[in-house]
């Protein structure tokens, strides 16, 4: 992974591509996450420092346009190491169809999708940060012991998840953040260590990937199923890969933190 990063470094040395993103602050807090005290939580929330974080994820035409002024993340030249055959196979090579521009774009890797952020001098939230955000609904920056809230995100990960997204610009939440949830899933910078214990004893356990298994005897409060499911499956992923379902969104440091 560390090779991989200084790979992407290099290709984005010519510089960053500029977007008219909008990006809210988000209040410093804490949270009880659903991982695990296995990973030294010691069931304590974990304290969460203000960031910001894009309104919307990441659209279509605004990949594309990344792709235009970074030749090498179109998916005729990326290596593949940073993304498997399936990267950006629903984007023509002439650009989106008008009816694409403004859904999320998906099919994108971990590593295309980091490169997209650091352009707009951004990162990947890490999935503190993101499960922080996404327990808001419209009113309540915690809305997650709310069985009607629950209710209506579960309804989402029971429809067939092979249709195309729908347009970004669904309600704010609580802090002006849009789709968190009922559109796609979506990239963390730190996916591939939701599952890993801090136990050594457990790590490179198979196991560990099996929500309906041992996996899911290492996370907290698991009647919370469908941020559960978001673990599973980013756990289950490598950087390269992708689907028709996961887009991702960036965040930023506040301007007197370091990156």
């Amino acid at each position: 992974m560390i090779l991989a990063n200084l790979l992407i470094a290099i290709m984005l040395f010519a510089g960053g591509t500029s977007h008219a993103a909008d990006y809210r602050m988000i209040p410093a807090g804490s949270i009880d996450s659903v991982l695990s005290a296995g990973r030294g939580l010691d069931n304590l929330p974990v304290k969460i420092n203000a960031f910001y974080l894009r309104t919307l994820p990441v659209t279509t035409a605004e990949f594309f346009a990344f792709t235009k002024a970074h030749p090498e993340w179109r998916k005729n030249n990326i290596p593949s190491i940073f993304a498997d055959e399936s990267y950006l196979s629903q984007i023509p090579d002439t650009g989106p169809e008008v009816s694409q521009t403004d859904t999320p774009v998906t099919q994108v890797s971990w590593f295309a999708a980091q490169a997209y952020c650091e352009s707009e001098g951004g990162r990947l939230p890490s999935w503190y940060e993101w499960e922080y955000v996404a327990a808001a609904d419209e009113t309540h920056a915690d809305a997650r012991k709310d069985p009607k809230w629950r209710a209506k995100i579960l309804s989402w990960y029971s429809q067939p998840g092979n249709a195309s997204p729908a347009k970004v610009g669904g309600i704010a939440n609580y802090y002006g953040v849009r789709d968190m949830h009922g559109l796609i899933w979506e990239w963390v910078d730190d996916f591939n260590a939701l599952l890993v214990s801090a136990d050594s004893r457990n790590q490179g356990d198979p196991d560990q990937l099996q929500y309906c298994g041992a996996g899911a005897i290492s996370l907290q409060d698991r009647d919370n199923f469908a941020v559960l499911m978001r673990v599973a499956l980013l756990s289950a992923m490598n950087g390269a890969n992708t689907t028709r379902q996961l887009g991702f969104r960036c965040a930023k440091n506040l301007p007197q933190e370091k990156p």
